[in-house]
């Protein structure tokens, strides 16, 4: 009885229980959700006077460049949701600080780690400002945030490779980096979401045929199971023969988001059908690790373990981030997400109560507390999935995100 030991545990010693949420009552997620956001923010220390240009916008050494990205697009969701002003003028500052010599977020700083994986969160960031109408840097046109996805966009498409494996993003941009020859979920996935994405955004048929494509080819060479399992890689030395089937939470998220965009824009029956599939294989993957915490969000992988390393604890937030989005182009799977994420909220809050604030989030939200490994991962992952449920109950500022045409 894990929870409930620990969790009896704490109040008898009069340890804080976590950061107060409800959450049925929209100021209560709000205020968690505001708390969160302070919380991740304090993490950030790379915008002060003395930090080299390079660095503006990332988060400090070992989290690498892309983490970056996915936070600051956790932030343009926050602004969206809440209406929190405060933290705009330090997301603009970060999300132009990397865009690079080109404006395609390939800045030559971090070229010895540069993954396609890494460049589309950084994508999928201002593909959220392009959205929910995220305010462009000052004298710049509402385009920006257009123009820096499609510029991703074409750059990642000429990349697809068909030397071997039969085409697929290869994991890394430049040959001399370490992972050059795997070609993985998240990459693949990465560029199938842009597309969905772009292609709902703009009507655009290029990015319908190129979600469909990288869709067609994960599936072809088995990186996503016939049930809607989706596996992490492989290597295009062996041209693909065989999978690296280990599963991590992020990548079925990645690619359910760009699943239900092109549902909502094609209102196919395959596009559907792929939406719900893979929600079914996230929900029986990725939740209810023990029978004492039904429905609670954990990673299956490395969690119960406590193998997870930095990269891995933050994949939480990207889950809650985009089984929450799919809900709202895909409203037909809101109930079953809001109850999944509903019980994750309230363990990941309770989850928050460590660190000499009181309030730091821990990454075993099936422990019913604070479990003492914390980090950007963790905060970011709690606040995801908290402010999540303003989406999920249409009580969110901005919702469902917009198309070109009501511009």
């Amino acid at each position: 009885m894990q929870i409930t030991f620990v969790a009896a545990l704490a109040a008898f010693l009069g340890i804080a229980t976590g950061i107060p949420l409800d959450i049925n009552d929209t100021a209560s997620i709000k205020n968690a959700s505001a708390t969160l956001a302070f919380g991740l923010q304090s993490w950030y220390h790379t915008n002060v006077t003395g930090v080299p240009a390079t660095a503006i916008g990332t988060l400090d050494p070992p989290l690498y460049w892309w983490q970056a990205g996915a936070m600051w697009g956790g932030m343009i969701d926050y602004w969206a949701y809440t209406n929190d002003t405060s933290y705009n003028a330090v997301i603009t500052q970060a999300l132009m600080a990397q865009v690079g010599p080109d404006n395609n977020y390939m800045p030559p700083a971090y070229y010895p780690s540069l993954g396609n994986d890494d460049q589309a969160f950084w994508a999928l960031a201002v593909l959220s400002a392009l959205e929910y109408g995220f305010p462009p840097p000052s004298g710049q046109s509402p385009d920006i945030w257009l123009d820096l996805a499609v510029a991703v966009f074409n750059t990642q498409a000429p990349r697809w490779n068909t030397e071997a494996c039969g085409g697929g993003l290869k994991w890394q941009i430049f040959e001399s980096n370490a992972g050059y020859n795997y070609r993985n979920a998240i990459s693949n996935g990465g560029l199938l979401q842009m597309s969905a994405r772009l292609a709902r955004y703009t009507g655009n048929q290029t990015y319908v045929d190129w979600a469909e494509k990288s869709w067609e080819w994960m599936s072809r060479i088995g990186l996503i199971g016939a049930n809607y399992q989706v596996y992490d890689g492989s290597d295009d030395k062996i041209n693909c023969s065989e999978i690296n089937h280990i599963q991590w939470s992020y990548n079925p998220a990645m690619l359910l988001y760009g699943a239900a965009s092109m549902a909502n824009l094609t209102n196919s029956a395959v596009w559907q059908q792929r939406t719900e599939g893979l929600l079914t294989s996230t929900l029986n993957t990725f939740f209810s690790p023990f029978p004492n915490a039904t429905s609670i969000m954990y990673e299956a992988a490395c969690e119960p373990g406590g193998t997870c390393n930095n990269d891995q604890v933050s994949f939480k937030a990207y889950l809650s981030r985009w089984m929450s989005k799919s809900a709202k182009v895909y409203p037909s799977i809101t109930a079953v997400a809001r109850k999944y994420i509903g019980a994750s909220a309230e363990a990941a809050a309770a989850s928050c109560s460590g660190g000499d604030n009181g309030q730091t989030c821990g990454q075993k939200w099936y422990v019913g507390g604070y479990d003492g490994i914390y980090g950007v991962g963790q905060q970011m992952s709690a606040l995801e999935t908290v402010q999540s449920l303003l989406l999920l109950d249409g009580t969110a500022v901005r919702s469902i995100p917009r198309h070109q045409e009501v511009l």
